[in-house]
C-alpha cells in the first residue's frame, strides 16, 4: 500500500521543518510527502527547497495563492497532486512519533477512516525545539499537558481503539483514509473558508456513504507544537454549512476536489 502524507502549512517554516525531520525518522517512510501550502511566502518555499536537496524523501510542494484561509481547497489540491492509495493528513506543526506511519498502515481498514490523537506540547519546549531544530522525545515529557496520549502500546491500542459513526472530536491533523473513499464524496468542500468544520463536514459525508470511523489510541502518536490559536471569525458560517450537510444526509459536495485543476493556483 502506497501511503501519501499530506502536510498542511501556512507561513510556519520552522514548524514545518520539524515535521519533515520527524518524517525522515520514520521506521517505515511514506511513499511521498505532499505539502499543502495555503499561500506561504518565499521563506517556506526556500526551506522546502533546501530540505529537498538533502533528503531521500519524495517531497511535492503544492502551493496556492494567499487570498485568505482556504485549507479545504489547499488539501484538495495537494491530494490531487498525490499518488498514494492511502492518505494521511497532518498539520505542519506536528512532530510524528517514529512509528506514526507504520501505525497508520497497520490500522488502515477497508470501510473505515482513521482518527488519531495528539499530545499537546507546552510553550517552553516548543520554542526550544524550533530554536535548536532537534527532536528529542524524552524532553517532550517535561512540558506536556495530556501525557496519556504519548504512551505507545500495541496491547493498549487493541484494547482501547474503537469503531463508531460519530463526528465528535474530529481533527484532521491526524486522519487517514483511502483515496477512493475520499474521491467518492468529492473530498473537502471548497466553500469552507476561515478556520473550522471543513474536516467534520467531510466526515459527515463519509459516514453517510457507509465509511465508518476507527479511533486509534496508543498508536499513531503525534506531538503538537504550541502556538497561538487561529482566528475563528468565520465559524458561524462554517457551522451552517456543516449543519446543512447533516440535515440533508449529504454524500457529496458540488464544489470539491474534482472542481480543482491540478496545476492551477
Amino acid at each position: 500500500m502506497n501511503l501519501s502524507i499530506i502536510i498542511t502549512t501556512y507561513n510556519l517554516p520552522n514548524s514545518l521543518l520539524s515535521t519533515l525531520i520527524s518524517i525522515e525518522k520514520q521506521v517505515i517512510p511514506p511513499y511521498e510527502v505532499v505539502i499543502a501550502d495555503d499561500g506561504s511566502s518565499i521563506e517556506t518555499k526556500e526551506m522546502i527547497f533546501e530540505f529537498q536537496k538533502k533528503t531521500n524523501l519524495k517531497i511535492i510542494h503544492s502551493w496556492q495563492k494567499d487570498i485568505g484561509f482556504r485549507v479545504a481547497r489547499s488539501r484538495n489540491k495537494a491530494i490531487l497532486n498525490s499518488k498514494g492509495d492511502y492518505i494521511v493528513i497532518v498539520d505542519g506543526d506536528m512532530i510524528l512519533h517514529p512509528l506514526f506511519i507504520s501505525d497508520h498502515i497497520k490500522n488502515a481498514q477497508k470501510g473505515f477512516f482513521t482518527q488519531g490523537f495528539r499530545v499537546l506540547l507546552g510553550e517552553n519546549i516548543s520554542k526550544k525545539i524550533l530554536m535548536e531544530k532537534k527532536i528529542n522525545f524524552l524532553l517532550f515529557f517535561t512540558d506536556i499537558k495530556n501525557i496519556k496520549n504519548a504512551i505507545h502500546s500495541n496491547i493498549l491500542s487493541k484494547l482501547f481503539s474503537k469503531k463508531g459513526n460519530h463526528t465528535k472530536g474530529i481533527k484532521s491533523c491526524n486522519m487517514g483514509f483511502f483515496r477512493e473513499d475520499f474521491f467518492n464524496v468529492n473530498g473537502f468542500n471548497n466553500k469552507f473558508e476561515g478556520w473550522g468544520r471543513e474536516d467534520s463536514e467531510l466526515i459527515v459525508r463519509l459516514l453517510n456513504s457507509g465509511i465508518l470511523r476507527k479511533d486509534i489510541r496508543f498508536n499513531a502518536i503525534q506531538f503538537h507544537l504550541w502556538h497561538h490559536e487561529n482566528i475563528r471569525d468565520t465559524l458561524n458560517i462554517n457551522n451552517k454549512i456543516l449543519k446543512n450537510s447533516i440535515s440533508s444526509h449529504s454524500k457529496w459536495c458540488e464544489d470539491g476536489v474534482q472542481s480543482i485543476k491540478i496545476y492551477e493556483n
